[in-house]
């Protein structure tokens, strides 16, 4: 197919329709009638503000998330933020089909309502970066700031979010650590097109510095800082965030996404495909026909993880899980390949090159001229004296499960503080995994899970 052809057919499929605009339009005009009702009612001076992709007319056919954020006067104090915007959000979600309090940087609600997801978030209302004072008082910003420089590029920036998902590198979330929808509408605003953002995947990677809003120029000694500090953390990209100096947008965005991307972006440039931006379906197959090919073993750490959000508990993880490389190759063992994550348990899964190993061990026995050094040296192949003691050599197979075992009890594994007493009391499972970790387990072992030609 040729490209105008690809593109028309995928904009057919993510444009959302004239019904469903309206269901938005129709749904956002009530969120905010009840919002500022309950506002009125608690006698709060708060604005209601929506954010996010609705908010920016950026989202895809079918993906309606709202983000309702519930502004605050600048003078209000923290806690009573957090107190009052709580209450708000709850009285607002009662009016809705059901809710449950979630918590981030402060706790706020998230309800659901005519079969969409709706994030009632207190937040400063803040109007330049100056203000900022909390995480998420950003938001605010960045929808005014898209509103105002997109120019009509929204589908644009539709094929450019869906195209990212295509290949799995969409969202910043930390199991990802991919392109955020702020982003891809940044790149859109920048470039002037998918095609555009596309063709310049390897432009971008060696520009390295893209600074939209002009801060370098406009705020030069914070600008400069921001980007030494995330050119020292050796960040694919540094997109200056052109509402606040201060912040590089593709922070959470890791090497290995980029490099999906880079890929990826040459191969459509080269072949373009609707597979791009709809992908077959995953890869099926078996984790015990994998490992009777590869002649190697899987171990698997399940753990009962603490009640913490992924953005802290997978470092805990990976950290973990660089621990067991180090410590198992110290013992003899090479590990091929390792992966993290959390499903009903949390888990830690490593390739090893063979689950046992072969151990010289040393015995010391009784002295020789006894009825026990006389016993010792029948039972035993290989014997030698030093001064009156008898001594023999034994070899013995270890298993990997027990020496990590070993490893655990004797402290020799460097495992994230948060998690430590979770793993010591973890199970070890050796070339078996249950029934929900079997897919994540095959396209770990297939290398499905990052072959960038899958």
């Amino acid at each position: 197919m040729e490209m105008e052809e690809v593109l028309g057919e995928v904009l057919q499929r993510i444009r959302p329709s004239e019904e469903e605009r309206a269901f938005v339009k129709g749904l956002m005009e009530e969120l905010r009638s009840i919002a500022r009702e309950k506002i009125e009612e608690l006698g709060l001076d708060v604005r209601p503000y929506f954010v996010g992709s609705l908010a920016k007319d950026t989202y895809l056919a079918g993906d309606h998330d709202v983000d309702l954020f519930l502004a605050f006067p600048l003078e209000t104090p923290l806690e009573e933020l957090r107190e009052k915007g709580l209450e708000l959000g709850k009285a607002i979600a009662e009016r809705l089909d059901s809710y449950e309090v979630a918590y981030a940087e402060h706790p706020y609600v998230r309800a659901r309502y005519r079969g969409v997801s709706v994030d009632l978030v207190p937040c400063y209302d803040v109007r330049g970066w100056r203000d900022v004072k909390t995480a998420v008082d950003r938001s605010i910003l960045h929808t005014r700031w898209v509103n105002e420089n997109l120019k009509g590029r929204n589908d644009e920036v539709r094929l450019l979010k869906r195209f990212l998902k295509g290949i799995n590198a969409y969202g910043s979330e930390i199991y990802v650590r991919g392109f955020s929808g702020y982003l891809a509408e940044i790149l859109v605003i920048k470039y002037g097109s998918f095609l555009r953002v596309v063709e310049r995947a390897d432009f971008m990677l060696r520009q390295k510095i893209i600074d939209p809003a002009n801060w370098l120029r406009r705020e030069p000694e914070i600008a400069l800082r921001t980007v030494k500090r995330e050119t020292g953390e050796d960040r694919p990209l540094i997109v200056i965030d052109p509402v606040d100096p201060r912040r590089n947008v593709s922070a959470n965005l890791s090497w290995e996404r980029y490099g999906v991307f880079y890929f990826k972006a040459m191969e459509f440039a080269e072949r373009p495909s609707v597979e791009f931006f709809f992908p077959k379906g995953k890869p099926q197959g078996s984790y015990l026909d994998e490992l009777r090919k590869r002649g190697t073993a899987l171990v698997t750490l399940l753990i009962d993880a603490p009640d913490i959000v992924d953005d802290i508990l997978l470092p805990q993880l990976e950290r973990s899980a660089r621990g067991f490389e180090r410590a198992l190759e110290r013992e003899g063992f090479r590990v091929l390949g390792w992966d993290v994550g959390r499903k009903d348990k949390a888990f830690i899964m490593l390739e090893l090159d063979r689950e046992k190993r072969e151990r010289v061990r040393i015995k010391p026995g009784p002295e020789f001229f006894t009825e026990r050094g006389r016993n010792f040296y029948r039972k035993n192949e290989k014997v030698w004296v030093v001064g009156k003691r008898l001594y023999s050599e034994k070899r013995v197979k270890e298993g990997v499960v027990e020496v990590i075992g070993e490893l655990l009890e004797k402290n020799q594994v460097a495992l994230g503080r948060g998690i430590r007493d979770a793993i010591m009391s973890g199970d070890v499972l050796l070339n078996y995994v249950p029934k929900e970790l079997e897919e994540e387990a095959y396209l770990f072992m297939s290398r499905e899970k990052w072959n960038l030609k899958a």
